[in-house]
């Protein structure tokens, strides 16, 4: 997490401890630990994603998956960082949202990610799961904030569709 796979990096601890708490965060936002024994958090439900929670999962998943695949581990963990401070402040967390992070968290944190698994009640090793797949139509963003300029100054934001032409967001601003 320090940085890019190809880069020269001196040892910091404090990398360690960031990454110690998130993994703690993770842990949180899955399972009960107030609990005695282990069992999910009271957030975690079988019930339908929202909207918003879908989008910010598909693009987690694209965003990971093109990560590891370039050996972007840092990047990987800093969108996996994003998802559990989004889901963290969530009251509903969908087990359909759940699972996916888990797999996702697996190559990188392999032993927690495991036990994780088995807290969400899936049978057998998350080994043997299929790697997540994003929906590009939930990828996309439908609205884009731009901010409005003034003699070099922000001096405002708009929001507006994000396949807005010049004159249009000429118009909004």
């Amino acid at each position: 997490f320090m940085g890019p796979l190809e880069a020269t990096k001196p040892w910091s601890m404090q990398g360690v401890e960031g990454i110690s708490r998130f993994l703690n965060r993770a842990w949180r936002m899955i399972v009960h630990e107030e609990a005695e024994e282990m069992r999910v958090n009271p957030a975690i439900s079988d019930g339908a994603a929202t909207e918003e929670q879908l989008r910010v999962l598909h693009k987690t998943i694209q965003v990971v998956t093109e990560d590891l695949e370039s050996l972007r581990f840092n990047t990987a963990i800093s969108r996996l960082m994003e998802f559990v401070n989004y889901f963290t402040g969530e009251p509903v967390r969908p087990r359909a949202c759940m699972n996916p992070f888990v797999l996702m968290l697996a190559p990188l944190a392999p032993h927690i990610a495991e036990e994780l698994w088995q807290a969400l009640g899936n049978d057998g090793s998350l080994a043997y799961a299929p790697w997540p797949k994003y929906d590009p139509n939930l990828t996309r963003d439908d609205t884009v904030e731009v901010p409005v300029q003034i003699n070099g100054k922000v001096r405002s934001r708009i929001v507006v569709a994000a396949d807005a032409t010049k004159e249009q967001m000429e118009q909004a601003a």
